[in-house]
């Protein structure tokens, strides 16, 4: 039980840190440039992280690793980077809340891992909470974000559970090395050829890219994989509803926003839902719930 807390606790890094993504993206990164900004995020963290481990690929690794670096990394950075722009964070972090539902239905066929009435319900009652707790009003939805942010979830499911799958035996910094270096890699000669040259970056664009490459994702997506490996998909994914509630704190200590009560009432639905689908609360149920043994004749 403490070490699937213990997991929990390491995969929750990374929605949080996720959650801080969307403002740092939407106020410091340049908008004209989605490709370079994703490949500016994506390589720098993956040489970090292969500085950190020094491992190359191996066998059927390549290509895996190359799978995996568009779905995980290279494209779905790119469609979460225009999301930022074209959509109100509230909008684009209400999307992705659904991967939890997702990852769960697509776990069964992917990792063989059956959803659960918990995980089910926790997804249910999350996604519920999220949009109390975000769509509190009438914001601008531009249709190229929404299929910007739904192929971004979709895409990134797919890949979390094919990398689940594939990473049993590999060191998990290695994996996420190979995964965001190849999503760079390929993600450069695509921004060359579609935006030219690199963008200009000023101090705060370069703090901001600094922030988003080493906190965003070489750390996060190292907690994220660590979670995968060591607890089902449909519990890692409810744990990835921290991004919205820190999207939230975040607004009322940046930005001096007030949480209504409305929001304050989505925050705790999301946090229920986030704690139905864990395998430590189900153990707790369970251990309360068994019947006390009698050890008064020794048993």
């Amino acid at each position: 039980m403490e070490g699937t807390l213990r997991w929990s606790l390491v995969a929750a890094v990374a929605p949080v840190a996720w959650g801080t993504n969307y403002f740092v993206t939407h106020e410091y990164l340049p908008a004209d440039k989605p490709l370079w900004g994703a490949a500016i995020r994506a390589l720098p963290a993956g040489l970090l992280l292969l500085a950190v481990r020094r491992r190359r690929p191996h066998g059927d690794w390549w290509w895996k690793s190359a799978v995996l670096g568009v779905l995980n990394t290279g494209a779905f950075f790119v469609l979460i980077y225009l999301s930022s722009h074209l959509l109100a964070t509230s909008v684009a972090a209400t999307i992705m809340a659904v991967s939890p539902v997702v990852l769960a239905l697509l776990a069964w066929p992917v990792v063989a891992e059956r959803p659960t009435v918990p995980a089910l319900a926790g997804a249910a009652v999350g996604v519920a909470g999220t949009c109390l707790m975000l769509l509190t009003g009438a914001v601008p939805v531009d249709p190229f974000g929404v299929a910007a942010s739904v192929g971004a979830m979709l895409m990134s499911s797919v890949g979390y559970l094919l990398a689940k799958r594939w990473s049993a035996r590999v060191d998990v910094l290695a994996s996420t090395s190979w995964q965001l270096v190849a999503g760079g890699v390929l993600l450069v000669p695509v921004a060359c050829l579609a935006e030219g040259a690199p963008p200009v970056l000023g101090p705060a664009a370069l703090a901001g890219f600094g922030y988003v490459t080493v906190v965003a994702t070489a750390v996060a997506f190292t907690a994220w994989f660590a979670g995968l490996r060591h607890l089902p998909a449909a519990a890692v994914g409810l744990i990835g509803l921290l991004n919205p509630v820190t999207g939230v704190l975040l607004g009322t200590l940046v930005a001096g926003d007030t949480i209504t009560p409305r929001q304050g009432l989505g925050l705790g639905l999301v946090l229920v839902g986030l704690l139905l689908g864990q395998p430590v609360v189900a153990r707790l149920r369970r251990t309360v719930r068994a019947p006390a043994v009698d050890r008064s004749c020794g048993w």
